[in-house]
């Protein structure tokens, strides 16, 4: 095992679920992978850690050992669920060193595996200590003030350049539920937050009235939702999220990738919490070299390059692509199935260089193979699994180091804002 990987669940505002997602996320990664250690603290004073992973009498370790001049290794209790946990504290008092100093705390304790950090719902030391301790920052939203307070959390990591860590989980999400009678509210928390460029989880934690049942029971002890809610979506939604995070553990601890891989493309910090696709969607062959057309998913912000000759194949049949589109952009609406069980359609949005809409053009995506295979490999998961997705595609043969330089990036952040808008207005997104 190789060193520790730090998950922290934060939000400045209460009620979002953040406890519940950080005790959970501890079970499901341990039900994932029974010989990884996992190990979870709440600097928080509800006390719900020891709740649900005691066992036996309360030991003299706590929290408060993690910041104390000498630490307490026996302050690191085995739990239910074969989770280890640290002790609750009710009052913790925060020591005279800057909130940098836990992550260099942390790395030098002999901890392996992941660690999970629970927050308090304000920013204060303890709470910007745990975000910059983190590899990892998970931040609940659950409406558009969560949203909003999300901007204290990013402003944090961004003055000490840890921006790519944070992720977004849309969280007590009441499926049925939708703004103006038309957009669903996860709906919206999406489209609100790849607007403002956050990077956000590909599922989501939704409100359940069996999930918020198991907390407010006769017995001091809470259950998980792994032993007492498996016949409920959220059971499936806590094992992605899980999945979600260890894949982005074993990203951490995965050797550097050989050149004849990368292509000259370094793991550097400006693909840093990225999901980028080294290969072709449609032949599968490398396409990290050259030149290529830029496609990107907003949900998951999966993105890699497509060849031009593969692209031209795809898409040959389409009228919209009798336009110059030497140097425009498309937009792949994509309605799949989702929860309405309707038939998959694809909708192709041309824009101009400028950013303005030129023409439109839908198909059905119920035929396999073709267009419909493209679009799953640019997806990165079955169609099926599809609900309201969104793929921009450049069809400028853009240079691949040049569209990853700062620039490059920072001018496809401006054009994709503006693209988003214009669906938007447009009510084609």
């Amino acid at each position: 095992m190789k060193g520790l990987f730090v998950v922290t669940v934060a939000s400045e505002k209460g009620g979002v679920g953040k406890t519940t997602i950080a005790t959970n996320l501890a079970v499901y990664l341990k039900a994932l992978n029974e010989n990884l250690p996992v190990t979870i603290a709440s600097f928080d004073n509800h006390f719900s850690v020891d709740q649900m992973f005691a066992l036996g009498p309360r030991s003299e370790g706590t929290v408060a050992d993690l910041l104390a001049e000498k630490w307490n290794d026996q302050a690191v209790r085995f739990g239910q669920y074969g989770v280890q946990y640290i002790p609750s504290e009710r009052r913790l008092i925060p020591p005279h060193k800057p909130s940098e100093w836990l992550r260099k705390r942390l790395a030098g304790l002999g901890l392996e595996g992941i660690l999970i950090l629970d927050t308090r719902p304000i920013l204060d030391w303890f709470t910007e200590a745990a975000l910059l301790a983190a590899d990892l920052v998970l931040a609940p939203v659950k409406d558009r003030a969560s949203l909003i307070n999300a901007g204290a959390l990013r402003k944090v990591l961004d003055d000490h350049g840890r921006t790519a860590s944070l992720w977004l989980v849309p969280s007590l999400v009441d499926a049925r539920s939708r703004l103006n009678g038309e957009v669903r509210v996860h709906e919206f928390l999406r489209f609100a937050a790849a607007e403002r460029d956050y990077q956000v989880v590909d599922t989501q934690i939704n409100k359940s009235p069996k999930v918020e049942s198991l907390a407010s029971g006769f017995s001091s002890r809470i259950p998980s939702v792994l032993t007492h809610a498996r016949g409920t979506i959220v059971h499936g939604q806590f094992r992605e999220l899980a999945e979600f995070v260890l894949a982005k553990y074993m990203d951490s601890s995965r050797s550097e990738r050989p050149e004849s891989v990368s292509s000259g493309l370094s793991e550097g910090p400006h693909l840093a919490g990225k999901r980028l696709v080294a290969e072709c969607p449609v032949c599968c062959q490398n396409s990290l070299s050259g030149s290529g057309h830029f496609y990107f998913e907003l949900r998951s912000r999966r993105s890699g390059w497509l060849h031009p000759g593969c692209l031209a194949d795809q898409f040959d049949g389409f009228e919209l692509f009798s336009f110059d589109l030497s140097d425009g952009l498309v937009a792949m609406v994509i309605d799949g199935p989702g929860l309405l069980e309707i038939e998959p359609r694809l909708s192709l949005h041309l824009f101009d260089a400028s950013g303005d809409l030129v023409v439109t053009e839908s198909c059905s995506l119920s035929e396999e193979g073709g267009v419909g295979a493209l679009v799953e490999a640019m997806l990165g998961r079955p169609l099926h699994q599809a609900y309201h997705e969104l793929i921009l595609v450049c069809f400028d043969q853009a240079d691949i180091l040049q569209q990853v330089s700062p620039e490059g990036r920072s001018a496809w952040r401006g054009v994709r804002r503006k693209v988003l808008r214009e669906l938007r207005l447009a009510g084609l997104f």
